[in-house]
């Protein structure tokens, strides 16, 4: 066995014990309601995290391209409530449409 597929398989072994030990731990009781608030804003944070790296770096950079350009339409169609095909649709056409002219 390679020194590759030990990490693989220990990778693996460690998130399923970080999977299993919620329940574990917890038992089949309701989180704290300081906790479920935290895990609450978990989600919106990693994803808003996400779409500003995608969004602003590259190459280990700051970056102001057509990428940017896609979010602020999408943000402008998210403040006047669009449904969300429309939003991604509406970045997606902004972000080709700025690819296509510079």
């Amino acid at each position: 066995m390679t020194a590759i597929w030990i990490v693989v398989l220990g990778s693996g072994v460690a998130t399923m014990l970080l999977k299993a030990a919620g329940p574990v731990l917890l038992g089949g009781r309701a989180l704290p309601a300081r906790l479920n608030g935290v895990v609450t804003l978990l989600g919106p944070a990693l994803l808003a995290a996400l779409v500003a790296t995608n969004t602003f770096g590259a190459d280990r950079a700051l970056t102001l391209d057509a990428r940017v350009i896609g979010v602020a339409a999408a943000a402008v169609a998210v403040a006047f409530r669009a449904p969300v095909l429309i939003v991604v649709l509406l970045a997606a056409s902004t972000t080709a449409l700025a690819r296509a002219i510079a």
